[in-house]
């Protein structure tokens, strides 16, 4: 019997340990003995949710093939919170742990770290200099047929793009509606910018929403069609297949791995550093992820990673993506995903397809250009998309719903680099029309 049940698996996990861990989890929840500010406790709680919600996404008739278990284990919890269905008790411990740990930063860096370390060097040098030609297209053209089809809908130019149009390419929230609206309240007299915020915030939700269904359509379309398909990579690069071929049959090396994940803390130690030296001596701020991001591909672009570092990154990649991504993306839905916010748009018609045309001109875009620039259109399209989502947080979710964790370095770009041109932009073109 127990044999039996070790063969069912909830994720990777056997299913008769996932019922112990679940039993416990409901015995000190109705105990109400839920320890606080226990990262073992919100990781084992993350656990017991994520990886069912993630199971019942890839069993649900269509949604499934539209990113469903991303859908699942981010949205429904978010539901959950909103009707007061999940304990307040896993409610405050997952929120709390999300909050205070900055464990998305750490999933990140992980992931950049394995991803860029293991990655053909040639392939990164080209796919590069293609995708930030791709992200200046997307712009442009998004830009224009999202405000075209708001004013179709009888709104004003002024408000579909900088209010709608403009806040969905701008990176994410933190780094994106955020700094929009600063810059919004100082160009316009008489609107604070916490309510620009509380504007904007839904549209960007929403876009996010919207790249999420496009990448999990996009997936079963390079299935559908080969020679769209990368699996991951952006240009067809023999010699990366033949790395990657030889890589996969190699035993995982522990101190391999462990070392290149000292090297994602180093660099990270390093990028808050120097983040701090720039704002002090020049007064300006570069965030310290763009800083890890562009140090990382500086490196690896200049044949400065060694191979031991390179062969622990293919490692480390992989234990981030399988044990790490439901886990957050359930921490995401409860912690960081407000329903009420996200409904609030579906209150205008017009707002939702101006918001569903900007995001599908986006990969559309995407999509032809890199069939131009011979990329792989599937995986470009998925990683340009994440411009259009909600930061990091987007970016996770919508790799996920693709399959397409690998190409996190590229969906940093997109969201990091594609977003700072949009809010300097934006932010321009308000001041100079005022």
């Amino acid at each position: 019997m127990l044999t039996r049940l070790n063969k069912i698996k909830i994720g990777f996990i056997p299913l008769f340990l996932y019922i112990i861990l679940a039993l416990a989890y409901i015995a000190i929840t109705l105990a109400n003995i839920v320890p606080k500010n226990d990262m073992l406790v919100a990781l084992g709680i993350m656990t017991v949710f994520a990886y069912l919600l993630e199971k019942i996404g890839k069993n649900i008739p269509i949604l499934k093939n539209l990113g469903g278990k991303v859908l699942v284990v981010t949205f429904l919890p978010a539901f959950l919170v909103y009707k007061h269905w999940l304990p307040d008790s896993t409610v405050k411990v997952v929120s709390d742990f999300m909050k205070h740990n900055n464990f998305l930063m750490f999933f990140i860096t992980l992931l950049v770290v394995g991803s860029i370390a293991s990655m053909n060097r040639q392939t990164l040098v080209k796919a590069t200099a293609r995708i930030i030609v791709i992200l200046i297209l997307c712009n442009v053209v998004g830009s224009l047929i999202g405000t075209g089809v708001g004013m179709l809908f009888g709104m004003s130019a002024w408000n579909t793009y900088f209010f709608i149009v403009a806040p969905i390419m701008a990176g994410g929230v933190g780094e994106g509606a955020m700094p929009l609206s600063i810059g919004y309240a100082a160009t316009m007299a008489g609107i604070g910018q916490n309510d620009i915020f509380g504007k904007i915030l839904p549209c960007v939700m929403l876009g996010s929403l919207v790249a999420v269904l496009l990448s999990g359509i996009l997936s079963k379309v390079g299935e559908k069609y080969p020679r769209l398909n990368g699996h991951g990579n952006l240009i067809d690069n023999e010699d990366e297949r033949l790395e990657n071929l030889k890589g996969s049959a190699k035993p995982i090396d522990i101190e391999k791995t462990l070392v290149a994940g000292v090297v994602a803390i180093t660099v990270y130690f390093v990028a808050v550093y120097v983040e701090h030296l720039l704002k002090i001596a020049f007064g300006f701020v570069i965030p310290s992820p763009v800083i890890l991001l562009v140090s990382l591909m500086g490196a690896k672009m200049l044949g400065f990673i060694p191979k031991n570092i390179e062969e622990g990154g293919n490692s480390l990649y992989g234990f981030t993506v399988r044990g790490i991504t439901p886990p957050l993306l359930f921490g995401v839905g409860v912690a960081q995903t407000d329903w009420l916010q996200l409904i609030e748009v579906f209150k205008s018609p017009a707002t939702i397809l101006t918001i569903i045309f900007t995001v599908v001109a986006i990969v559309a875009t995407a999509f032809i250009a890199a069939s131009i620039l011979k990329m792989y259109p599937v995986d470009t399209a998925i990683a340009v998309s994440c411009c259009s989502g909600q930061g990091g947080t987007g970016a996770l979710a919508i790799l996920a719903a693709g399959n397409r964790m690998e190409l996190m370095p590229f969906a940093q770009v997109a969201v990091r680099l594609g977003g700072a041109m949009t809010v300097t932009f934006a932010i321009f073109l308000m001041g100079l029309l005022s």
